[in-house]
């Protein structure tokens, strides 16, 4: 993090060029319209000023093929803005597959960190450079909003649902990370930075953090502790549905509706299970809302994701 003034931080991600190029593009559109609408008001209003009380201008026609170019144009500079920066939205905020998952859950006045791994940070997070990194993020009060400016990227952290958002830092160093939403009377102390290592550097991290188990086992052990797995068998009399193997795909409810079964669908089952109950079972399910930090739903969603990655717990 440079010390010195700067207009503009480093592009420390993959898209902060791209987003950088976007932003000075129109910049320089909305100078170039602005300085030629003044320049062009100045020439009319010398130009065809009346020269006397006498003077009568003459009735000039509306001319169509000059009022079709100036709404073409404009359209077609508005239509290759908006392509272009949908392009760049969508490009921002879809992880690739390969992308390593992070969790985070932003509370007054804070951000808690969690690697699959079981390090666990406070307001410092360190990643790898040139590895994609995503981010599932919740919140254990109020609206909080992941910013770091070297990577061009911000997402809002909204109460009772989970957010994500990705990116790749592209060079090592400390970045700046600040909640972006006003959130309470220590809004401004929210602050912390991103470590982007090299991947040498960022194992040899990892290796000498404190030693924590893994999300998914942690996320297991809550599991076990709430009698989950007495309802979520492989019978076939099971009160509940197996959850072997279903993370990411559809799962068909009453009525014949048919959901996939994605974060915010476990997050949803746990706290308000009668909401969207599977084909073939009862609603007999108790909520855990109340029992469970927003970090321990996201330890016991590790653990359901990890039972369709190997297929057996």
């Amino acid at each position: 993090m440079d010390k010195g003034f700067r207009f503009f931080p480093d592009q420390a991600s993959s898209v902060a060029g791209d987003v950088d190029l976007l932003y000075f593009f129109l910049v320089a559109v909305s100078v170039f319209f602005a300085c030629l609408i003044f320049f062009l008001i100045y020439l009319f209003a010398v130009k065809y000023r009346r020269k006397s009380e006498d003077d009568i201008p003459k009735e000039i026609e509306g001319l169509l093929k000059l009022e079709i170019l100036w709404s073409v144009i404009p359209l077609i500079l508005v239509m290759f803005v908006f392509v272009w920066g949908a392009t760049l939205y969508f490009d921002s905020y879809t992880p690739p597959k390969n992308a390593s998952e992070i969790y985070v859950v932003g509370k007054q006045w804070m951000w808690h960190i969690q690697h699959p791994t079981g390090q666990r940070e406070i307001n410092e997070l360190h990643i790898p450079v040139g590895q994609p990194i995503k981010l599932t993020m919740a919140t254990e009060d109020v609206i909080h909003s992941f910013f770091v400016p070297a990577f061009r990227l911000k997402k809002d952290v909204v109460p009772g649902r989970y957010t994500t958002m990705w990116f790749e830092a592209i060079k090592a160093g400390e970045y700046h990370l600040f909640c972006a939403e006003y959130c309470g009377t220590k809004h401004s102390q929210m602050i912390g930075k991103v470590v982007a290592m090299e991947p040498a550097d960022y194992q040899n991290w990892l290796s000498g953090g404190a030693a924590s188990e893994p999300m998914e086992v942690t996320g297991e052990k809550k599991f076990q502790q709430l009698a989950c797995h007495t309802c979520h068998t492989d019978n076939a009399n099971a009160r509940g549905p197996s959850l072997v193997g279903v993370f990411g795909k559809d799962v068909e409810l009453e009525g014949g509706v048919k959901v996939v079964v994605d974060e915010e669908y476990i997050r949803e089952s746990i706290l308000t299970p009668n909401a969207k109950v599977a084909a073939g079972y009862k609603p007999v399910m108790p909520t855990f809302k109340g029992q469970l930090t927003e970090a321990g739903l996201l330890q016991i969603t590790a653990y359901i994701k990890s039972l369709s990655k190997d297929g057996s717990k």
